[in-house]
């Protein structure tokens, strides 16, 4: 190997493993995009897709919810067995938390996919941080696993990633343009 050629990386474990799936502009607001992660076991991991604005630079989490409301709260949730007993069932537009800014600015986030809560990433409460160094692997929101008889048609409300990179950079160039 020449010294001035460079090394081909090898797939992360993300994209070896898992399909990306996107929901551009969730409930109308402008650029709050989630990503979803479906492995081929079905299970989905909900996270922050790389345009989502608390991903944007400068940004800091002050801190994360995941107290939806009065009753209920995310962290409350307990699965048990083989078949995953008794995780909360979401629906696409269920509220899974709330990321609260330095600058005070609050996003909430949805599940996209309807299925059973089956965990909350703990971690993210303790060091929100993760949630902007590493926003696909250790800063993620939530793990979803659809019904069985619907694994595959979840799928048909998300944006594959070339459909979301075409949208994205339709964005780019309605914010170039000189109004």
């Amino acid at each position: 190997m020449d010294c001035g050629e460079e090394k081909e990386h090898a797939p992360s474990v993300i994209d070896r493993y898992y399909t990306r799936w996107y929901r551009a502009d969730m409930k109308g607001k402008p650029c709050e995009d989630h990503c979803i992660l479906q492995h081929s076991n079905r299970l989905c991991v909900v996270t922050l897709a790389e345009t989502h604005p608390v991903l944007q630079k400068g940004r800091t989490v002050k801190c994360i919810n995941y107290q939806i409301s009065t009753g209920c709260s995310r962290l409350n949730n307990k699965v048990s067995g083989k078949s995953k007993r008794g995780g909360q069932f979401l629906t696409d537009f269920a509220p899974l938390c709330r990321i609260t800014c330095s600058d005070e600015t609050e996003y909430t986030i949805y599940s996209c996919i309807r299925g059973r809560l089956l965990e909350v990433n703990e971690a993210i409460l303790e060091r929100p941080s993760l949630l902007l160094e590493k926003p696909s692997t250790e800063g993620y929101i939530a793990v979803i696993l659809p019904k069985f008889d619907e694994s595959k048609s979840i799928t048909e409300n998300l944006l594959s990633r070339e459909d979301f990179e075409i949208i994205v950079s339709k964005r780019g160039i309605a914010q170039s343009q000189p109004s």
